[in-house]
Parts: structure tokens; sequence; C-alpha cells
């Protein structure tokens, strides 16, 4: 149990008893020192946890001496009496979560611990169990995180991003019912009934990114059908869809099937479809057999590297075998359809008055022509067109993404680049999405906003390229690629800004950047190493351009390391990123720099929804802190940082209650935040290492710390800066 060290002390306790058994304990020790090397490793120590209490010195190893010092301290501290201790039935209640009067595995994680407290042996620790076994009080010094007054968690969250197919009652979603004979056309102009065999008709959008990596699969099915005599009909769901957009999706993928273009929304409409990645399959006599997602591979969040279930295959196989389908209804992650109220509200708000002004502020700086989202939504048609994912995206949460919890106390946020909508503008453009979706007047339109076709920086004063193309499958997930890039400067330079620009934007994740004096052979690897970032990449976070007087060091001759992580759009392409840089002009007075707490000892349970860990530091200096980044793999759930200064008050500087994955954003402060020496920086994470997690590659798996995506990481970045001495480095 992550909360109670008295937990882990039971089992302390019995290591000490094996220990003490020998005249010196030495015999017990080589007992378990399998290599007899004189050292116990993690994965020669018994018991669960035990390991990190017994290695006082995070050494990696224990010593007998070391093991010795540690179990006496906690038979000493398990012998103390429980004055000062917190009533057990306020720990249960911190603990137990879900309110359920019993302590699951998700809620008490050590198998061991629930062993030992679980009397009955039932699968769960009821509040009489744990009773029985520690008394009425926990000792205050043995509780960890949980407050003498307040019971709520030390880190909240909230539901996950991430959207996985869910199962559905077939009944209320029209399976088994007959669907109507409607008089369809494909993009050729002719007629196309359904009925007379059994037909799939798969939803997709041209610039729904889900559609996309669900096209390679698109074209198996297509052509499978075609030898088992089914027919197969490919349904675009987005009127907005150029022909040229459908021309390219199809070619893209080499399919061939006819294209229903459902311009008026009927088939839509008939079929009650929710998103553009739904498959349906109809039986000759158009009764509805199944309807759902294609497969699980991709979703709103996550993507794996191979489907775990095939639920369109599978239900065309049960079918052909005159069976009805295991799963007959799922949800199919995608990208939302609009479903219109049928009688919309009457509202004052308009496109030009209101709408447009939100979009500008907030959405458009990615949505638009040529941007790095997938469609655009710059025109009163091109909302109406995706009215259903913004409606989605922003009552989620997920859209703008900013993912920092508010300030408490804090009326005003601190954070400069906040994207958060505020209430206000949430509230009018859901008004406005379930309305008429009136237009306005357009003499109250504001003026069109402009965007750089390349730069958005300006012409940067010089610009480092990797040397090759990398080549990105169509399909699945791909381990971080790392390029070395050489720079020629005879002399050192400061900047002041970069700009980092790939050259296929679709398929990039993030990108660190790092740099490195000398001729000595660069790791191909630089997270959590202990030297921070030089410059790093996130959709929507792709530059940064410092105040002046304010500038990152680039050593004469040094070299540029890049660690890409690619996520395969369902085409086959290459990128060959670059980065632009803006010199500063004159020397600065500041170095900016990034520091990093990285926590290189998890150990996450398997099949573990919540499980937590902890890593703090003392500063040994004054910091300055101008933005914070946290960083996580897909199993990272939430994230905090949080100071207690020298006086004992604790603080809490950003929380991220709904970590996600896919943006991994900055948060600058307003004004720049000075923690002082002897205060102690603390991060917390919490990881969802289960099935229920969607993005995850094995959650039978016990995930340490790694580089690639299927491992995990806990590191908290904080760029900072410090003064310089003087001018002595070249500015140009």
């Amino acid at each position: 149990m992550n909360k109670l060290i008295a937990l882990s002390l039971l089992a302390a306790a019995g290591f000490t008893a094996w220990l003490a058994a020998a005249p010196t304990g030495q015999a017990r020790f080589d007992k378990y020192d399998a290599n007899h090397d004189g050292l116990l490793t993690k994965e020669e120590v018994p018991g669960d946890g035990l390991f990190e209490r017994l290695d006082l010195d995070q050494s990696g190893s224990v010593t007998l001496p070391e093991a010795t010092k540690a179990l006496a301290k906690a038979a000493k501290t398990v012998a103390e009496s429980s004055e000062g201790g917190l009533p057990i039935e306020k720990v249960f209640r911190y603990l137990d979560r879900d309110s359920d009067g019993k302590l699951s595995g998700s809620e008490l994680t050590s198998g061991e611990y629930r062993k030992k407290l679980d009397v009955n042996q039932d699968g769960a620790v009821t509040l009489e169990e744990a009773r029985s076994v520690m008394g009425a009080m926990v000792p205050r010094r043995l509780v960890r995180d949980v407050p003498a007054d307040d019971p709520a968690p030390a880190v909240v969250e909230d539901p996950s991003l991430k959207e996985q197919p869910q199962l559905l009652k077939p009944s209320e979603h029209l399976v088994g019912r007959l669907i109507p004979a409607l008089p369809l056309k494909d993009t050729q102009g002719k007629p196309v009934s359904l009925g007379g065999k059994t037909t799939v008709l798969a939803l997709f959008s041209a610039t729904c990114p889900i559609s996309n990596k669900l096209g390679p699969e698109l074209a198996r099915l297509e052509k499978e059908c075609s030898t088992s005599g089914v027919a197969f009909y490919l349904v675009n769901t987005v009127p907005s869809d150029s022909a040229d957009e459908l021309a390219k999706f199809v070619t893209a993928y080499q399919l061939t099937a006819p294209v229903i273009q459902d311009t008026d929304k009927a088939l839509v409409a008939a079929l009650a479809a929710t998103s553009t990645t739904e498959a349906f399959l109809l039986d000759a006599a158009r009764t509805l057999v199944y309807r759902g997602a294609v497969n699980d591979q991709y979703g709103l969040g996550y993507a794996k590297e191979k489907a775990q279930r095939h639920y369109l295959r599978e239900a065309m196989a049960a079918h052909a075998a005159c069976l009805p389908p295991k799963f007959a209804a799922t949800t199919a992650p995608g990208c939302a359809l609009d479903l219109k109220p049928a009688s919309p509200v009457a509202t004052a708000i308009t496109y030009h008055h209101q709408i447009a002004r939100i979009m500008q502020a907030n959405c458009i700086e990615c949505h638009h022509t040529g941007g790095l989202a997938p469609f655009a939504l710059e025109t009163r048609s091109d909302l109406i067109e995706n009215a259903g994912m913004i409606k989605k995206q922003i009552t989620r949460g997920a859209m703008p993404p900013w993912f920092a919890a508010p300030v408490a106390g804090e009326h005003e946020s601190p954070w400069a680049n906040d994207r958060s909508l505020s209430e206000q503008d949430k509230a009018d453009l859901i008004a406005w999405l379930d309305s008429d979706r009136p237009e306005g007047d357009p003499r109250e339109a504001p003026i069109a906003r402009q965007f750089q076709e390349s730069w958005t920086i300006g012409q940067p004063d010089h610009v480092v390229q990797i040397p090759r193309p990398i080549s990105i499958k169509a399909e699945g997930t791909m381990p971080y690629q790392f390029v070395i890039a050489e720079t020629t400067f005879s002399e050192d330079k400061w900047v002041q800004g970069y700009e980092i620009v790939p050259t296929d934007r679709s398929v990039v994740h993030h990108v660190i950047v790092n740099v490195h004096e000398g001729k000595g052979k660069v790791r191909d690897r630089d997270e959590g190493a202990g030297g921070g970032y030089w410059a790093a990449y996130v959709p929507g976070n792709a530059s940064k351009v410092y105040p002046s007087g304010f500038a990152r060091k680039l050593p004469a001759g040094a070299r540029m390391s890049f660690q890409i992580h690619y996520t395969p759009s369902g085409k086959a392409t290459t990128d060959q990123l670059r980065i632009g840089l803006i010199f500063a002009k004159e020397p600065p007075r500041y170095a900016v720099k990034t520091l990093e707490l990285a926590h290189h000892k998890l150990n996450i349970p398997p099949h573990e929804a919540n499980h937590v860990e902890t890593m703090s530091r003392v500063l040994p200096t004054d910091i300055t802190i101008m933005a914070f980044v946290a960083h996580m793999h897909v199993r990272g759930k939430a994230f905090k940082y949080e100071v207690t200064l020298p006086d004992g008050k604790t603080e809490t500087l950003l929380d991220i209650p709904r970590y996600d994955f896919n943006w991994q954003l900055r948060y600058d402060y307003k004004q720049p935040r000075t923690i002082p020496r002897g205060s102690t920086m603390k991060i917390t994470a919490v990881f969802d290492n289960s099935a229920g997690n969607p993005a995850n590659p094995d959650p039978g798996k016990t995930i340490r710390w790694g580089q690639q995506t299927y491992d995990e990481m806990m590191i908290g970045y904080a760029e900072t800066f410090v003064p310089l001495p003087g001018k002595s480095v070249a500015a140009k």
C-alpha cells in the first residue's frame, strides 16, 4: 500500500526475523544473495516494496550493514507507541476511493500487504479486517499523505482523455432493425442499392486522422469482402470533404470500392451514426447485424502496435457461419458527427459577432488551412461540418489543449500561455452549436488572421536539419529515432529563439533536442539523463522566443541530437525535420537552462490503475523558474509539482490532474517564480497500468524506467535562468 508505511513494515518485520536467525545475520543474507557478491539486488529481496526501504543510499544494491541498519530502524518504529496517530477509520476512508467499504486491488496495490490484511482471503479488505491486524490507531509517523482533517487524495484524478471502443446494448442501437432502402449514389453518379447480399458500410472522412489511420485496414477488408461475395461501400460523412480530398484518400490506400458521399446526411441519419469511423454490417434483407468499431487499434488519444480485437471481422465471420456476433454493437472512437438537436434552442449569439472571435483567439492557430490540425475552422461552414467533434472535445476538456488545474485561491491564471476556454466562451460556443447557428451581420466580422507558411518566428538566422530523411511506416507504433546533426560555428553562439519544423507534421509526436560539446560519443538517450533539454517540440509547442536579455548557449562546434517520436498516420511517409535559430543581437544577461527532477527507480505493478510514485529533492541553491514541462509515457495519468519552503509551508506549483501523453505542454509563468535554497521540490505521478488504459501495451507487466514508449518515465522539467558574469561570447 503506497500510503501506509505501516504495511511495508509488516513485511520488514518478517525479513528482520529471518535475518536475525543467524548469529550475525550473515548466513541468512548469503541465502538470498544468489550470486554471492555481497550485495542484495531488487530481484533477490523478497517482499513487495521492501527493497526500496532497505536501500538507504539508493545505490541500487544493499549491503549486510545497510540492511541491518534499515531493519533495526523499522523494528524500532513498529515498537514505538501510536500516540499522535490517526484513527484507522480515517485512513481507511482515504484509501477507499470508490466508498464501497472495501479496499480492492486498485486501492490496496500490493498483493503481499493485501494478503496480510485480508483475513478471510476473499480478495478485498474490510475495515474490520484492517482493524483486527493494525488496531484502532495508525501512528501518525507511519502515515504518509493522509491529511489530519481532509480525506481528499493528494492527486485529484479526472476521467482519462483516451477513448477506446465500448460495448453497447445492441437493441438500443438499431441492431436487428430494418435499414431503409434510400436512393443512394456513389461519387461517379451510379445508383447504389442496399440489400440482396451481405453488405458492409464503412464510414470515413478524408480529414479525420483516425479514419486515415484505419485506411490500410479498410483496404484489406475491401479485398476480403470482394473474394467472399460481400458488398463493400465507403461512406463519406463530412460533406465539406472536397472531391480532391476524397480522391487522395482512396488513392493513398488503393481503395477501389464505390464511395457514397452522404451530402444530405440521410444515410447517417438512418443508421443513427455517431462518428466517422463506424462500420455497419447488413444482411441480404437490410437487417442491421453489427455496428461499431472496425477494431481497437486506434482511438482518441492512443495507438497500438496491433489490434487486439477485430470487431467487424469477428461479426462478419459469425454471420457467415449463421451465428449472431458475440459483440453486436460498440462505440467507434473517431471524429464525432454532428448530432444537431431536433429542436434547436434560440440564441442571440451569432457567428460573426462572437463565435468567429472565439475561434480566432483559441483554435485557428492550429486549425487553419495548412496548419497543424487535420481540418480548418476558419469559416462558419467549417464549424458546421465539424460541429459534433467541436462540441465533444470542448465538453470533455480535450480542446483547446490545456491541462493545468486552477491554482487554489487564485482568481487569475499564473500561466502566460493558458489556452483554456473561459467559462463564458465555452457557454457561448456550445449555445451556438445547439442553436440554428445564426450567421449574423457580416459587418461585425473580425479581421481575418494571416499565417506564415513556414517559420512563425520569422526568417531564422541559421537552420540545422537532420542529415537524412527518416522513413515512417504506415501502421502501428515506432521506437524513438535518434539522429545527430553537426554545426560548424567556430565561436559560441547565443540563441534567443528557435522553431522546430517537421517536413511531415502529421507523424511527429514530440522531439527532444540537446547540444553536445566535443567529439566524444553521444549516447542515444537524453531524457532523464540529468541534462534537461535544449529545445523541445510537441504539436502546439513548436517554438520559443525568449525575452530580450535571455538566451541559450550553443557552444562552438557543438553537435545537436534529435530524439524523435513518430506516430504512423496510415500512410508510409518520410520526415527530415529542421530547427531554425534566432541569435541574440547582443550578449545576453541571463543564460536559460533546463533542470530536471527524474525518478529512475520506477516500479509500477501489473494491472494497477492508480499507482502513485513520488520523488523529492532539496534545492542546494536558489532557482528561478520560468516554466514547467511534465513528462511520462502512455501509462501516465496525473502529475503534480509541489514545494515545501524552508519555513515548512507547502504549496502546489502545478497540478495536472489529466496528463495527456499526446500534448506534453510547457506551462510558462507570467512572472518567473524564485524558489529559495533549502526548499524541497516534490513531484508526484499517477500511472495507469491496467487493461482499462487503451494505450497500455502490456497491463500484465511490471513497468520500470526506459526510453521507449512501452517503458515509462517520470520527469519534472523546469526551465530556469542564471545571470551571466559578463559579455564574453559572440552574439552573432
